[in-house]
């Protein structure tokens, strides 16, 4: 049998599973967790988490301090890599996953985590990916909407986060290939 993946590279928008899925497969895996988020700089810097996005949107040095150290700690040892950029910022990662849900979806998971009113939540969610995909157009040239190149698209609207581990690890063991389609999944980006 082939020697597991070094680094694996998850990554979605907000909402979409990311952080839960990750930290549930570096605990199958017995991996460290990267996921070194805005959230965790926010309590590291004793802010609420949406004034530092407040600040990201007009100096994108907390943008590039937070993704330098997720790579570099990502380089430390066999790991599993979740953020919104892993897939495109981890460039050696032996598998690329990318996580999808639509924005409704993932609004919802955000409000049941954080509590809110609906229609503020969606709007905030709506809002906040579009401020996140000019800051990394701007910042990297990365647009966030394209991800085509992913090892593995997994839309998790309709699946455990549980399935969504089987799915990843199946890929690591190399028993799903690129180009198997996953029920309850399908391909997006251009």
């Amino acid at each position: 049998m082939e020697s597991r993946t070094a680094i694996i590279a998850i990554s979605g928008k907000s909402g979409c599973g990311n952080s839960t899925v990750s930290r549930l497969l570096a605990d199958r895996l017995k991996r460290r967790l990267v996921n070194y988020t805005f959230h965790t700089m926010a309590e590291e810097m004793n802010i609420p988490f949406e004034k530092l996005l407040e600040m990201a949107s007009a100096d994108t040095s907390y943008d590039r301090l937070l993704d330098e150290r997720q790579v570099a700690m990502a380089h430390e040892e066999n790991c599993v890599v979740g953020s919104r950029l892993a897939i495109w910022l981890v460039r050696d990662a032996e598998l690329k996953v990318y996580l999808h849900a639509s924005s409704e979806v993932r609004a919802e998971r955000i409000r049941k985590r954080e509590g809110g009113i609906p229609a503020e939540v969606l709007a905030f969610t709506k809002k906040r990916d579009g401020l996140d995909r000019e800051r990394y157009l701007s910042i990297y040239g990365i647009d966030n909407d394209r991800f085509d190149f992913a090892d593995l698209v997994i839309n998790t609207e309709r699946l455990y986060p549980e399935r969504i581990v089987d799915v990843i690890d199946a890929a690591v063991d190399g028993a799903v290939k690129s180009s198997t389609t996953i029920p309850g999944s399908e391909k997006h980006g251009s």
